[in-house]
């Protein structure tokens, strides 16, 4: 998750005061020196952490808070409030043209992942608003610039304008606006030059550029890694060339998350798409509520909905949901479901996702090397093997485990968990609602995972997959 170290001090702060039943001025002095220290090491701004614990302070130690029944949710609220106004309080979408085609120049330094989000944006855009993109290869100067943008093109089967390296870029936008309307290209994106540092050069040539196609967004392409440096940029570049957005790289990482935190208020720039890994669909819509939600450990609901609307048939996992309720799931089936959660960015990802379970310690290892010794095992058996587990006897538990290279004991705890999950799953088929919210509820209280009767092979996740309703919408993958 984005600035994990910053959520855990965030959250370990807040801890201390839903601990209390009542709660005096001290006891939020003390919670807000907590988050004071967590801003600073997350490298925010210092006269935005002194405005944020004043506005904090001043709405939390009225009567109206302390002396009401639950004094430590509403400061808790008070924070999260903050925290979302702080990052531009709700998400800003691109601007597209009435007419003709929408031009977007991509803009920063280089190193940044400019290019990449290139691609990024033009997949996303065409996926979700149903665009028509054209990429535009203006970056003549960094070696194989223009090679890496045909490279992602090709991958995601989306037209590249380029002129190679001879023209300049200022030609090769004007002729590639001029592509676009006679082929139909609703969106245009131009990937330009960047440079190591901030220069007269590179901001004469973004400007000329600018002047020929008279973009609706410009939209600068920042590492997140880099904390406050990441402000200072922004801000010389929305004095050059008045920005409309910001797009954050690397927020898949422990960043510092002083970028997301300081860039709207400093820069006076909205932070528009958020790069959340290295492959060409990890791009997220920024929303500040959501990412607000996150840090303070909050989970994420929507974004787990619209992620799982975007990975998921929904056709194919009613079905799945239908065999597990009956108890009649295989493990091809099981293969199918691990795909999924793959789509959706895995277990930890989909975890850190939901309310109270990525920040409050529960958050159970998840171990790839796990998940991927799980898959060769099923993988290593036959057509038969996946269709009727029964038949594995002990000869072919020991093939198995020779064709996936793992110990015997690894086979006999997968086929051990799929036959209680199966028999789990067959009990939540009988029972009503009340009966299958007491036996979650028992459950979760007993910590069932992998080990128990959860999702064979993966930590947790199980035990929720079948409270959550009989077959009905998504719930063949529900965690």
């Amino acid at each position: 998750m984005a600035f994990e170290t910053l959520s855990d001090k965030l959250q370990g702060a807040l801890r201390g005061i839903t601990k209390k039943g009542r709660l005096t001025e001290a006891d939020v002095d003390v919670m807000l020196r907590e988050v004071r220290l967590a801003l600073l090491e997350a490298d925010v701004n210092i006269q935005i952490i002194k405005q944020f614990i004043a506005d904090v302070k001043e709405q939390a130690v009225g009567d109206k808070v302390l002396k009401s029944l639950t004094p430590s949710q509403q400061v808790v609220k008070i924070v999260n409030d903050e925290l979302t106004k702080l990052m531009g309080a709700e998400a800003v979408g691109i601007a597209f043209a009435a007419t003709g085609p929408t031009v977007i120049m991509m803009v920063g330094l280089q190193g940044a992942g400019k290019t990449t989000q290139t691609g990024k944006i033009s997949n996303f855009l065409r996926k979700k608003e149903k665009k028509n993109p054209l990429l535009v290869a203006c970056d003549v100067y960094r070696p194989a610039a223009v090679d890496q943008l045909k490279t992602l093109g090709k991958q995601l089967d989306i037209p590249v304008f380029e002129k190679g390296v001879a023209e300049s870029p200022v030609t090769i936008a004007r002729e590639a606006f001029a592509y676009a309307n006679e082929h139909g290209h609703d969106l245009v994106i131009i990937d330009t030059a960047g440079r190591l540092h901030i220069d007269e050069t590179l901001m004469d040539e973004l400007s000329q550029v600018k002047a020929v196609v008279n973009p609706h967004e410009i939209l600068l392409v920042v590492d997140a890694m880099t904390g406050q440096d990441a402000v200072n940029v922004a801000d010389t570049f929305h004095q050059q060339l008045d920005l409309t957005g910001v797009v954050l790289t690397k927020l898949d990482g422990d960043t510092r998350g002083g970028a997301a935190l300081s860039i709207r208020k400093m820069a006076d720039v909205p932070i528009k798409f958020i790069g959340l890994g290295e492959k060409l669909d990890e791009l997220e819509i920024f929303h500040p509520e959501r990412m607000a939600s996150r840090i303070l450990g909050m989970g994420d609901v929507m974004s787990l909905i619209e992620r799982a609307q975007d990975s998921i048939d929904e056709e194919e996992d009613a079905k799945l949901a239908e065999k597990m309720m009956a108890g009649t799931f295989d493990f091809n089936d099981f293969l199918k479901q691990m795909k999924m959660m793959k789509r959706m960015g895995g277990l930890g990802s989909i975890m850190k996702m939901l309310p109270g379970v990525g920040g409050a310690g529960k958050m159970p290892d998840v171990d790839p090397k796990q998940l991927a010794r799980t898959e060769a095992i099923v993988y290593s058996m036959t057509e038969k093997e996946r269709k009727e587990p029964n038949v594995i006897n002990h000869s072919r538990k020991e093939r198995i485990a020779r064709g996936a290279g793992v110990k015997l004991n690894d086979v006999n705890n997968l086929i051990k968990q799929f036959t209680g999950m199966k028999k789990m799953m067959r009990q939540f088929g009988n029972m009503d609602e009340r009966q299958m919210e007491r036996m979650a509820s028992q459950m979760q209280r007993g910590g069932a995972g992998a080990g128990g009767m959860g999702m064979p092979g993966m930590p947790g996740g199980g035990n929720r997959a079948a409270r959550r309703g009989k077959g009905k919408g998504r719930g063949g993958f529900r965690f």
